[in-house]
């Protein structure tokens, strides 16, 4: 269901995965596709701060330009129209520039407290406080802008593609992330359901959006939007035409374990009088800019709800998830960290190293004749992979969101996802896991504790 996002310790938190970090390259990419054209070249982020810089002239025009931003008072017109000239000159610029930009971002940011603001003699907390004071005045004087609050997503964007490259990026990151936190408080959020009826870019950005499973046509997503499914975003009131994440839910008798299934354009249409379970099978976030912001577990929360109100018959909510690094773990396994399920199930891989494992159970995804005891070491080293850990969450980022929100691991299902991507991933494997209302505050202390809630028959895999 969520694309994985697409990690470092400031991403440690549960959250819904977001698109790869150059948006901007995937989504050209996507409307070449779709309009028949050439993807445009993007720059790579790195590269071009080595080796492009701002002349002398130009960088003391964008120092001129900043600095009133840091230190004027929040009312200073004078500033503000030096941030909005800023603000157009960085939109109108390319990747290689946007990197000087950012440089020299990061060094006006760092020397922007002056001893006045730091209080004379400054200690470390002190001058801390004052260059955080400066920084959130400049992103507070942006945000005013008319169209200021989509800017600082793009901003953000950036930065988080360029801070390895800029250290002083590191901290107006942080402050303006904390900034981001509060503006984007789920108290403010709109959530609203999408139909086929809404606005034709509206739909259009679904499309460029969808980060788990590509839509493929116009014919495609009129079925994802069709009555017998329902698709959930939500909105900001300054944003208000612009996603900011959304899931895609369909209705199933049983649990669903095959995407293919369930997105199949003639497939019967769905008696929603007979449907018991509601299926949340792709939950996309839009924006890169609000990477650990953290509003995914509330908009399935939301959704539950609505559901409940809407179509009461519907009693069971679950996820068909994909298992985004799966086969990397698998073929970073030596061994003799993968011969107990090896033996265990005895499928004649005793000693195979993980890549020749991984190559093992990929083949048998494509043959059918191949021994069930390979699909048998799938399954268990997926159960194994979905419980390990990183620090206190788990290592999967899918499995990081769902068991961080309180669900349950419900269920592994075999030749689940056989697109290309699917079996790039995980072999074809997808996951269900379970959400039920009553359970999640227990469920996450035993996360808290180390021990992810599992089913009977996912336990009896590990």
């Amino acid at each position: 269901m969520l694309n994985s996002d697409r990690h470092d310790a400031a991403d440690a938190r549960p959250a819904a995965p977001a698109p790869d970090p150059q948006p901007t390259q995937s989504l050209l990419a996507r409307w070449s596709k779709w309009l028949g054209g050439r993807p445009q070249a993007v720059a790579e982020p790195g590269r071009e701060a080595d080796g492009v810089a701002l002349s002398t002239r130009e960088a003391n025009r964008q120092r001129a330009m900043l600095l009133p931003c840091f230190q004027a008072r929040l009312t200073d017109v004078a500033a503000n129209r030096a941030a909005s000239a800023w603000q157009e000159t960085y939109r109108a610029a390319d990747a290689q520039r946007r990197g000087a930009m950012l440089w020299l971002l990061g060094e006006v940011g760092a020397s922007a407290a002056g001893p006045s603001e730091a209080g004379g003699k400054e200690t470390p907390s002190d001058l801390s406080r004052a260059l955080s004071h400066a920084r959130v005045r400049f992103f507070k004087r942006l945000n005013a802008l008319p169209d200021g609050l989509p800017f600082l997503l793009e901003l953000r964007t950036d930065m988080l593609a360029w801070r390895s490259k800029i250290p002083a990026l590191q901290g107006l990151d942080a402050d303006l992330e904390g900034l981001l936190s509060n503006w984007f408080d789920v108290g403010l959020l709109e959530m609203r359901r999408i139909t086929w009826d809404s606005p034709a870019s509206l739909l259009e950005k679904l499309i460029i959006y969808e980060a788990v499973h590509e839509i493929a046509s116009w014919t495609d997503l009129r079925n994802r939007l069709d009555s017998d499914r329902r698709c959930y975003a939500f909105f900001h009131p300054r944003m208000p035409n612009e996603p900011l994440i959304f899931v895609e839910v369909a209705f199933c008798a049983d649990m669903a374990g095959n995407v293919q299934s369930l997105l199949d354009e003639g497939a019967p249409m769905e008696n929603l009088d007979k449907a018991r379970w509601a299926i949340f099978y792709s939950i996309s976030n839009t924006q890169q800019g609000l990477r650990g912001v953290s509003f995914g577990n509330f908009l399935l929360k939301r959704v539950i709800e609505e559901l409940n109100g809407e179509l009461p018959k519907i009693k069971r909510f679950a996820t068909l998830s994909p298992i985004p690094g799966f086969c990397d773990w698998v073929r970073k396994r030596g061994a003799e960290d993968l011969a107990a399920v090896v033996r265990k199930e005895k499928a004649g891989l005793e000693g195979a190293t993980g890549a020749q494992v991984l190559a093992a159970i990929q083949q048998a995804v494509d043959d059918e004749a191949a021994p069930p005891a390979v699909q048998a070491v799938a399954m268990r080293l997926a159960a194994r992979y979905l419980v390990e850990r990183k620090g206190s969450l788990p290592l999967d980022s899918v499995a990081r969101f769902h068991l961080g929100n309180g669900a349950r691991i419900e269920r592994l299902n075999w030749k689940a996802d056989t697109s290309r991507k699917g079996r790039a991933q995980s072999c074809g494997m997808m996951v269900n896991y379970v959400y039920e209302l009553d359970a999640l505050d227990d469920n996450l202390a035993r996360l808290g504790e180390g021990k992810p809630e599992t089913s009977r028959g996912v336990a009896r895999l590990l």
